[in-house]
């Protein structure tokens, strides 16, 4: 017996919320359009192929032969025979451009592209992008760019004796395109509208379409899954001011327990709202040894308090006299971490000691390893 789609995804929203009462975690308010996107409008990437002149020397060699190829049919178009093996590109850079097209694009508006060097060519300081067309990955023709480049950096000096500061070859070309063909999605064709939340999460997604329920005052909103907010339509009212009264609106958002490593770089960073269970950890002559204990706490007589549950944590580090730590309760992993550094651990001995701990289920949140 199979259970309905709507059920699961119920019964998985009962659970989300179930989980976040027992942990008490704590959300933000934030605007809808900072943390979700709407299907369909979206930035579409652009790629064309070109030639920057003008270089002083520093262009592209000659066995770098499309430059030459490239040259030579370009000037060949404007009627100018010569041979691609006779000519000398020094001054003559192949290159690649790229741009983005935002949605609701219009013929003449101007987009800004960056220039990459494609052959060997030294630097692109002083050169200019003559007239190159930018294609989608529909293979048809969008914008096309042309104009002096601008540089971030520069290389000076030759031989042995060079220095160069940032990469002299990518360039940036600001408003060195203009948008020729149409690129406009028709919203007062659209029956609903999918806002898709950019980290993904049940709770989120509810609270989502009961903010925006309640303030258009009638169901419009559902969620249909952990990313997907579907909104209908209103035949009566303007779709861009549905779309901006719904994008101002505030939500909570849910955060989960992550802790993040970068390995190579021994960098750590993690929620706050990230615990720790009972664990021993033995590492090289460092010994930590962390314990929850489950107290009662009472309320004092006639204070009208509840009785509630409270951890007792303790962390207690074996080591000699000069590296001992001490915590106090409710030792979390920011606390483990920073007291392994007043000891002067490496940042390769944490992300060592917190993967252990993930192993040992004794980390409670999502560890994550870039």
């Amino acid at each position: 017996m199979r259970m309905p789609a709507k059920k699961i995804i119920g019964f998985l929203v009962m659970l989300s919320i179930a989980a976040g009462a027992a942990r008490a975690s704590d959300t933000t308010q934030v605007r809808i359009k900072d943390i979700t996107t709407i299907e369909g409008i979206r930035d579409n990437p652009l790629i064309g192929y070109g030639l920057v002149v003008g270089l002083n020397g520093t262009g592209d060699k000659r066995q770098t032969l499309f430059s030459t190829q490239t040259l030579a049919n370009i000037l060949q178009r404007m009627g100018v025979q010569v041979a691609g093996n006779a000519i000398r590109v020094n001054n003559v850079a192949a290159v690649f451009v790229t741009a983005n097209l935002p949605p609701f694009s219009r013929p003449g508006m101007q987009l800004d592209v960056t220039v990459s060097s494609l052959g060997d060519a030294k630097s692109l300081e002083g050169g200019m992008l003559l007239l190159t067309p930018l294609t989608a990955a529909n293979g048809q023709t969008y914008a096309a760019a042309q104009g002096a480049l601008t540089l971030g950096g520069y290389s000076a000096g030759g031989g042995g004796n060079t220095k160069v500061v940032n990469h002299p070859t990518v360039a940036r070309i600001p408003s060195g395109a203009i948008v020729e063909k149409p690129l406009a999605v028709d919203l007062t064709q659209m029956q609903t509208f999918s806002f898709l939340l950019r980290n993904p999460d049940f709770a989120t997604s509810r609270d989502l379409a009961l903010a925006v329920n309640q303030a258009m005052g009638r169901a419009v909103a559902h969620s249909v899954d952990s990313r997907r907010i579907e909104v209908i339509a209103d035949k009566d009212s303007s779709p861009t001011e549905l779309l901006a009264q719904i994008q101002e609106l505030s939500v909570s958002v849910h955060s989960i327990a992550k802790v993040v490593i970068n390995e190579r770089t021994g960098t750590v960073v993690m929620g706050r709202d990230v615990l720790l269970g009972a664990v021993s950890i033995l590492h090289g002559n460092l010994e930590i040894e962390v314990k929850t204990e489950l107290k009662v706490s009472q309320p004092s007589p006639l204070s009208q308090g509840q009785t509630q549950v409270v951890p007792d944590t303790t962390v207690k580090v074996t080591d000699s006299p000069a590296r001992r730590i001490e915590l106090k309760q409710g030792a979390t992993v920011e606390d483990l971490v920073r007291g392994l550094q007043t000891i002067g651990a490496t940042g390769r001995d944490i992300v060592a000691i917190l993967q252990a701990i993930k192993e040992a289920n004794a980390l409670h949140a999502d560890l994550e390893v870039i």
